[in-house]
């Protein structure tokens, strides 16, 4: 685990763009390698009524702070009225299967009797990331025996011929007292494709809950020479959202590493309360993580190194 890490700022501020479906986040930011020290990146943002749509922005790590393209349309735009995303959608994972490129998203919609519910989709594109089009209008990982209540935040990998998925998934709604909100509780999960459409999942967790902790979010999966490694983002009692580590032999069973990733919150500013929503990409031999702040996101997205 890396736990020595040099912040070298804020690199993207979704306010500074004045397009009307952006008015704040850059939520779970995920960087695609252009070439160079060039890095699409990913991420939802959200419009006045806060409804999240995917998007990107491209910047040179030799000049971070300096954003060289913001998408103007929507990559990824809400469902149709009654589907199971017509109230956001969040880009998490990508994947490149045999030229098509399949992003996995979190589809949102809201409920009655709990705040919300979200589910797995999935857009697809034929000509190199331009466009994408949902296969269909359903989530590609939704309610099932395993997962009875929300599944989102999916991160794949294509290894082989086949489709490795860790995500989020909900273990119960609980209310403390008759006149509370309702909480949940989530955490990380695995399953498993042929096509990328359709899963097999089980009734076993990736990550058990600690201490007071009820929110396991945003995997992120790295494959080493010996080891997975998982970033996470956990959150408990009254501390807000932190980044957590966790490794394992094969990808199903994991073990927690009872620390935090090392990139803490800043005395003051955007990111002085809390880390989320980390990505650790490498290049030139260095590790690098993108990573959001205060409020989910809302502030914009960060970027550190792994000090040498």
């Amino acid at each position: 685990m890396y736990e020595q890490w040099k912040k070298i700022g804020f690199v993207f501020d979704p306010l500074t763009t004045g397009l009307d479906w952006m008015r704040s986040h850059a939520q779970n930011p995920m960087p695609e390698h252009l070439g160079g020290s060039t890095y699409r990146v990913y991420f939802a943002t959200r419009d006045e009524k806060n409804r999240s749509r995917g998007a990107y922005f491209v910047f040179d790590l030799e000049r971070p702070f300096e954003v060289l393209e913001v998408s103007r349309m929507p990559l990824i735009d809400l469902g149709p009225l009654g589907a199971f995303d017509d109230s956001g959608v969040m880009p998490s994972g990508l994947v490149d299967n045999h030229g098509r490129r399949f992003l996995y998203y979190t589809g949102w919609s809201r409920t009655v009797d709990v705040p919300f519910a979200f589910h797995v989709g999935l857009v697809v594109s034929t000509d190199g990331g331009r466009t994408y089009e949902r296969p269909h209008l359903a989530p590609v990982l939704g309610r099932n025996p395993h997962d009875p209540y929300i599944t989102g935040a999916p991160f794949v990998l294509l290894e082989d011929g086949l489709f490795r998925m860790w995500y989020i998934s909900a273990t119960k709604w609980e209310k403390e007292s008759p006149e509370a909100k309702p909480r949940h509780y989530y955490t990380i999960k695995y399953a498993e494709s042929d096509d990328g459409l359709a899963w097999r999942t089980n009734a076993d967790l990736c990550l058990a809950y600690e201490a007071q902790e009820y929110a396991i979010a945003r995997p992120i999966v790295r494959r080493l020479k010996d080891r997975y490694e998982m970033w996470f983002t956990f959150r408990g009692g009254a501390n807000t959202y932190r980044l957590g580590f966790a490794t394992s032999p094969d990808g199903r069973a994991w073990k927690r590493d009872p620390s935090t990733i090392g990139i803490d919150v800043s005395p003051s500013g955007w990111d002085s309360e809390m880390i989320c929503y980390g990505c650790p990409f490498e290049h030139d031999g260095r590790l690098y993580a993108l990573y959001n702040g205060n409020s989910y996101g809302s502030t914009g997205v960060g970027l550190a190194v792994a000090k040498e």
